[in-house]
């Protein structure tokens, strides 16, 4: 993984920082239809970004089908001003279902206590329709373009 210095840095530590937040990551993939996108909740686990798919869903089969891919992720607070973003260009691939993996994901947004998860989260852990989508960034930008404002 190369980290572009875009003229804002590259702080590796803020890479960290930034996906180790329970933000959504945004994932561009392509279609014979064209371009798409998915919103998703994501694992940064093993120097790879992970995302539950499902065999119901698309993004697993556009995967499939061309492992080329990007990954956008916005830390954005507007009271305190923070902009931090981390852009990645990369490729993925689908793989088989790790159960453990998925609850690390699901408690990163849910909370570890299992019992207080919407069934529907709690079922996810077991569906065997369920697939992961790993992906490994070629090249990473990440920028800090926080700022302070004043509320007069």
């Amino acid at each position: 993984m190369k980290i572009i210095d875009c003229g804002y840095g590259h702080d590796e530590s803020l890479l960290d920082a930034i996906l180790q937040l329970p933000t959504f990551a945004h994932v561009a993939t392509l279609s014979k239809a064209g371009p798409r996108h998915s919103p998703v909740w994501f694992l940064w686990e093993d120097g790879a970004v992970w995302i539950i798919a499902n065999e119901k869903d698309t993004l697993w089969k556009r995967i499939r089908d061309d492992p080329r891919a990007a990954i956008g992720i916005v830390d954005f607070k507007l009271p305190a001003g923070r902009v931090r973003h981390v852009g990645m260009r990369g490729a993925a691939t689908v793989q088989s279902w790790d159960r453990a993996r998925a609850a690390r994901l699901l408690s990163r947004y849910l909370g570890p206590d299992q019992s207080r998860w919407e069934d529907r989260f709690k079922f996810a852990l077991d569906d065997n329709s369920n697939r992961w989508i790993r992906f490994e960034a070629e090249t990473v930008v990440v920028r800090d373009q926080s700022y302070s404002f004043s509320r007069t």
